[in-house]
């Protein structure tokens, strides 16, 4: 055993001499000769001195490995320790290196909490409530429910039916029930979003269709102190269930899924604007998706459209919204089914229903819109190559041009028009331009209605310089959408004056100061509802 040892040992110091040998001999060969020391001439007389020997780094070096080949240990120096040298190890071990361990970075359900003494304490808070009410809860008692395991009140509906559905509970539903889906919802949901997702569509899907906010939003009707007055008139239900529904997937669904993920969820500001919906009273003040008053503006666009109150509209109808602002051929593209969402894209149309309306419109008024600047993108985009080329924004173009020239007005040629779109939007591609490049452009209402509304090309063309801004009571910019409902909803007040002033003065001659008394103001929808001419016809 030792003499297999020494033997390894030895030649493992002759491969080592061998190697150092080769590099010192290449780089010998690659310096210039060393020129020798002579030693100085003696003289008669003088005393002798020994010669200087030159001792350079690379010629120690090589007395060291001249040691090593003639089996001498190299001397160490003193004090240090001579450590054994290790046998040869198999190659794989030599390069073994330990794998990096990459901390996970993706939830799509959320981050789980550390701890669940968190999801814990929520369910012992919930089963104080439920004592409260005899060990069952009715779905008016849902709101305590709601703050005791902190979640927005107004997610009570959809909790209570998905609590009953889990357990296949009858109601009202029992602690026990909603300890077992609390149990589920939070062991695979771990933040808002995800939650939000599991309430609203059940254990089995990660996504939440349109029919799933039905039951949700009719809570809101029946339950919100704002829209008292509308749950009166049940026949308006539905058709403010639908706005909202769209105006929801309208600015949420990004992807044209027609499915709203947790991930599109925390990109948008839905679920922050459902809890603003619990410190007012007033829905007509959060004009995102919930906003009476722009229900009933879009309402009443697509009540003067259909004249024949079938809820459907057909190209010709639609020829004749904004006082036929809209070219034939961009009517055209809408009834092609280029902007509809989820299985019925792509499909032709031979009318439009309500829902279809919604998003038209919500596309129209507000061009700055992300979604708006996809949905004109996809009409213009006649063979769908994700590009405008000039051939297709000539082919717009020139019925825009006839159009005006139909009404007196003196049109540009589409060269000159071309150039100066090109320099506002400034694409990448010469000549044509992308999706990106519209919406990179501070300017692309201007480039989209030169093709898509006559009207408002000529104003915008005429016009000295861009429409003012307008705040919001916050300070916020308003959006060109929330413009045009507060424009339009007092037009249609202005309409109803007459009728509305006999009114108040019947009402508020007793009570002058009330402030419960029937007004003319935009904060007092009620009234305007009751006199709506939509009603009496339906």
């Amino acid at each position: 055993m030792t003499v297999a040892f020494e033997d390894s040992r030895q030649r493992y110091r002759r491969r080592l001499a061998r190697f150092v040998a080769v590099v010192v001999r290449k780089v010998f060969d690659q310096r210039k000769p060393i020129a020798a020391v002579s030693s100085p001439k003696v003289t008669q007389g003088s005393t002798s001195k020994p010669a200087m020997t030159v001792d350079s780094p690379i010629t120690r070096l090589a007395d060291t490995f001249s040691k090593l080949r003639m089996n001498d240990s190299p001397s160490l120096p003193a004090g240090s320790r001579t450590l054994p040298l290790a046998t040869k190890a198999p190659r794989n071990h030599l390069h073994k290196r330990v794998p990096e361990v990459i901390p996970r970075f993706h939830f799509p359900q959320g981050k789980p909490p550390s701890s669940a003494s968190e999801n814990e304490s929520a369910l012992k808070r919930a089963a104080a409530v439920f004592a409260r009410f005899s060990g069952c809860v009715s779905i008016e008692n849902m709101p305590d429910v709601m703050l005791a395991v902190n979640l927005p009140i107004y997610w009570k509906r959809p909790l209570y039916d998905s609590v009953a559905n889990t357990r296949n509970a009858q109601h009202p539903i029992t602690f026990q029930d909603f300890a077992h889906w609390w149990n589920g919802m939070t062991s695979v949901a771990h933040d808002e979003a995800s939650r939000f997702v599991f309430t609203m569509a059940g254990p089995t899907r990660r996504y939440i269709e349109k029919a799933d906010f039905e039951p949700f939003l009719q809570d809101l009707i029946d339950t919100f102190p704002g829209l008292h007055f509308l749950r009166e008139a049940k026949e308006f239900h539905s058709r403010y269930v639908q706005t909202v529904i769209v105006r929801i997937f309208y600015s949420v669904n990004r992807s044209w899924s027609g499915r709203i993920t947790a991930a599109e969820l925390r990109q948008s500001n839905f679920l922050q604007t459902l809890v603003r919906l619990e410190d007012t009273d007033d829905i007509n003040t959060v004009t995102d998706y919930f906003s009476y008053e722009h229900f009933y503006v879009i309402y009443c666009k697509f009540w003067e459209l259909d004249k024949d109150h079938d809820l459907l509209i057909d190209k010709l109808d639609m020829t004749k919204h904004g006082n036929g602002a809209i070219p034939s051929r961009v009517i055209d593209r809408v009834f092609s089914g280029a902007v509809s969402r989820g299985l019925g894209r792509g499909r032709p149309m031979d009318k439009l229903n309500y829902t279809d309306f919604v998003a038209f419109i919500l596309a129209e008024e507000d061009k700055r819109h992300p979604t708006s600047i996809e949905y004109w993108f996809r009409c213009l985009d006649i063979d769908g190559d994700g590009v405008l080329s000039l051939y297709e924004l000539e082919y717009f173009y020139s019925e825009v041009a006839r159009k005006m020239e139909a009404m007196g007005i003196e049109s540009m040629k589409f060269q000159d028009v071309a150039c100066q779109l090109l320099d506002i939007v400034n694409p990448k591609l010469e000549d044509r331009v992308t999706l990106s490049d519209i919406k990179k452009c501070q300017m692309c209402t201007r480039f989209f209605n030169a093709f898509i509304n006559v009207h408002k090309y000529y104003e915008q063309e005429s016009a000295d310089g861009e429409r003012a801004s307008v705040k919001t009571d916050l300070d916020e910019e308003m959006s060109d959408w929330d413009r045009f409902c507060a424009e339009e909803y007092e037009l249609l007040m202005q309409e109803e004056q007459p009728d509305d002033m006999e009114l108040t003065c019947d009402i508020a001659s007793d009570e002058e100061s009330s402030p419960g008394s029937t007004s003319l103001s935009r904060s007092n929808p009620e009234s305007q509802l009751r006199r709506s001419p939509l009603l009496d016809t339906l």
